[in-house]
């Protein structure tokens, strides 16, 4: 089967290069990678005492993985660590957070036996780790018959994929059997992968990896923070990973909110260094005093202070009340919700978060998090934490319960791999 599989995805390919070739030209994206994705692989073995490759198709699946390579290199500093990844935004955030616990950060390879044979020929492992449901017939087969031994982690199947998978069951069974083991996130996407042919034996709960982050700074250093900020009595609304657009939702917002709120104050942290000067010139005409955190800016001087300083964000939603996480308007898919979940602090996000689709799920069920859809909306959430401190409280203590649930992914996967 997995011959004639081979054969017709190359048939395929040979028939669509036409349009392979027009997509290539018009979106640079995908050819991202080409050489190495068809089986051009270079790789030194420094270290000698084997391989493991932990594989995560874009950025939503490096995120996830991203504290679990650390922790496995800390505790494996002997293994030649291989990062791959499918799409080029995966491979750019891969670089940028994960460089210095890899040994190498490549592109997985297309599913044909002779790229999938070069890539397993230059790396050599002894075991590969692949995040969340990837399933690749001549991968795992060709993995398998190599004695390489492969799991999945943070496993999810949706409802949707699993009508598909199950309309494929007598092909899928057999991969799945393959893997060494498959660590799903939550019962139900155990039993949808068992229902599909998984064998059960093979198959677990692990929870979910994003969750296993603890808060980084110490309370000596969240006090530095409040006297340099001087935050006193105020309630911060922090506009965090602004994009294109948001900006101004946020002003818009939070004006409202301060017509209402004289306690309240603003943080907005643009995501990108070369939008300061943008994001200030919407500042210098909002009407409010505002300042650069730069400049050693405090809230007794200002209502609004724009962090443009790199690597405080996630420490400073210690000091926050509430925050609106952007890349959600912008259709960029969002920004990770858990870095403003873990100070307890409730989360306000607009509806394009598919890069944390799984985390939003659960945080908006367990109501740690609002979903929005428009600026109205925004404005109406927003003064509503400021008028119910009920309903404050409410998100607050479950931000803190949903991370008691789902925290030890990575102890657990850890073990398992081991």
């Amino acid at each position: 089967m997995i011959f004639i599989y081979n054969i017709i995805i190359i048939l395929l390919a040979i028939l669509f290069i036409p349009v392979i070739f027009i997509a290539f030209i018009i979106q640079p994206k995908f050819r991202a990678g080409f050489w190495q994705k068809v089986g051009f692989y270079k790789f030194e073995d420094k270290k000698h005492e084997g391989t493991i490759i932990f594989h995560a198709v874009s950025v939503g699946e490096v995120n996830a993985i991203k504290e679990l390579v650390k922790e496995y290199q800390n505790k494996h500093p002997e293994k030649n660590i291989i990062l791959t990844t499918t799409t080029k935004t995966g491979q750019e955030t891969a670089k940028k957070s994960l460089s210095e616990y890899t040994d190498k950060i490549v592109y997985f390879p297309y599913d044909f036996f002779f790229s999938i044979l070069s890539f397993l020929n230059t790396f050599k492992p002894q075991e590969i780790v692949i995040a969340e449901t990837e399933i690749w017939p001549c991968f795992i087969t060709l993995a398998k018959s190599k004695n390489i031994k492969v799991y999945t982690v943070n496993g999810r199947i949706s409802p949707h994929s699993y009508d598909g998978y199950k309309k494929i069951k007598l092909f899928i069974t057999p991969i799945l059997n393959k893997y060494e083991k498959i660590l799903m996130q939550t019962q139900d996407d155990k039993k949808r992968i068992t229902d599909i042919g998984a064998n059960i034996e093979k198959v677990e709960v692990m929870g979910n990896l994003k969750f296993d982050i603890t808060q980084n700074i110490s309370e000596e250093e969240i006090n530095k923070y409040k006297e340099d900020l001087k935050t006193y009595n105020y309630k911060i609304f922090i506009g965090a990973s602004t994009h294109k657009g948001e900006d101004s939702y946020v002003i818009e917002a939070f004006k409202e909110l301060k017509s209402k709120h004289n306690d309240a104050k603003l943080l907005i942290a643009p995501r990108h260094p070369q939008r300061y000067d943008e994001v200030a010139d919407l500042l210098n005409n909002s009407g409010y005093k505002w300042s650069k955190r730069s400049e050693n800016a405090n809230f007794v001087n200002n209502d609004i202070i724009m962090l443009d300083t790199m690597g405080e964000l996630a420490k400073l939603f210690s000091v926050s009340y509430i925050a609106f996480i952007g890349g959600s308007f912008s259709q960029t898919g969002g920004h990770n919700p858990l870095e403003a979940n873990i100070w307890n602090k409730p989360v306000i996000s607009g509806p394009y978060v598919f890069n944390f689709k799984d985390v939003y799920r659960i945080v908006t069920e367990k109501k740690c998090a609002i979903i929005v859809n428009n600026l109205t909306e925004l404005k109406e959430e927003l003064i509503s934490f400021y008028d119910n401190n009920d309903k404050y409280n409410e998100y607050s203590n479950n931000a803190k319960t949903v991370f008691d649930e789902n925290r030890g992914a990575i102890e657990y996967v850890l073990n398992k791999i081991n």
